[in-house]
């Protein structure tokens, strides 16, 4: 039988309490914000950006704020925990919970670079041109923390990569495969507190794989389509065409994104409690939405005729 790796790591970087630690997950938005810095100002300084190069920061400090983690947390909010988000209105400040939404993030920046070009009149596609250069990092970190923290895996599979995650034992897809439901105590949740439990009540390690589904590893292949290629793509055509009109590029990353985000949902296991829309995963359906929006950006950039100005080379 092929023995598959069994996901065994923790979501702490550094663990003092139970309540206070340092997440993997909020690294990961730490460092996605500055390599999307350190892309916008290597473009701003080549003339290739609507924002000066010494505006860089602080306006990717605001749409971090505003923009990805206001919109990312309403988005799901909105669109993944709705019913509970009516009820209990006042989750949506407890963050350390998780629960961020990338379609709400996206949503999040662009209307907050809407705002910023208005206030500074400068064009708002050509914002978006340089913006989403750097914003697929981001995203790659966060699939990268998705993985670390045992969330978001895939469906059962039997190809040769596939891997065992202990908190599929939280989810009510353990149950469908025929799982017994309330194996756990409550309040365990990640995979090296799964594993311990199992090593000190249970049948350790061993029974622990047993009961377990060999799984795509999802967030990996989100990190790297979503996220590195897509940014290497888009990075590559802002240097090598950049008299591009504005929105064009804009409308690609809505377009690319939407179409990768939609062919690896065929392989990612659906959240827990998450209904089909109209035969689409919630992510696949929502992503049809930015499809539209691409193609829009892409007419728009199409025929406004707006071009970035002269390319200053350093």
């Amino acid at each position: 039988m092929l023995a598959h790796y069994l996901h065994d790591l923790s979501p702490h970087l550094v663990k003092i309490t139970d309540s206070i630690a340092v997440h993997w997950y909020g690294l990961a938005y730490v460092l996605g914000f500055y390599l999307a810095y350190r892309v916008m100002l290597f473009l701003a300084r080549r003339g290739l950006s609507e924002i000066k190069p010494e505006a860089v920061a602080d306006f990717i400090t605001q749409v971090a704020l505003f923009g990805v983690v206001l919109g990312g947390r309403l988005g799901y909010m909105l669109l993944y925990n709705f019913d509970q988000f009516i009820r209990e209105p006042w989750i949506f400040f407890l963050l350390n919970q998780g629960g961020m939404a990338s379609h709400g993030g996206i949503a999040g920046v662009a209307l907050y670079c809407l705002w910023y070009a208005r206030k500074h009149k400068i064009s708002w596609t050509g914002i978006g041109d340089t913006l989403v250069c750097g914003a697929p990092l981001g995203i790659f970190l966060g699939r990268i923390a998705n993985f670390i923290n045992g969330e978001l895996f895939g469906r059962v599979t039997n190809v040769p990569w596939a891997m065992k995650f202990p908190t599929e034992l939280l989810h009510e897809d353990f149950v469908a495969q025929g799982g017994q439901r309330d194996l756990l105590p409550y309040g365990i949740q990640h995979s090296p507190d799964i594993i311990a439990f199992f090593e000190q009540q249970r049948g350790g390690r061993a029974e622990l794989e047993t009961i377990l589904h060999p799984r795509h590893p999802s967030q990996l292949y989100e990190a790297l389509g979503e996220g590195l290629l897509l940014c290497a793509l888009l990075l590559f055509i802002r240097v090598r065409w950049p008299r591009l009109p504005h929105g064009v590029l804009t409308g690609l990353f809505f377009l690319l994104y939407s179409v990768v985000r939609i062919a690896l949902e065929n392989v990612r296991q659906p959240d827990s409690g998450s209904e089909m829309i109209l035969g689409l995963t919630k992510g696949q359906f929502f992503s049809t939405f930015m499809i539209v929006t691409g193609l829009a950006f892409l007419l728009w950039g199409c025929f406004s005729g707006k071009r970035p100005g002269p390319v200053t080379r350093l």
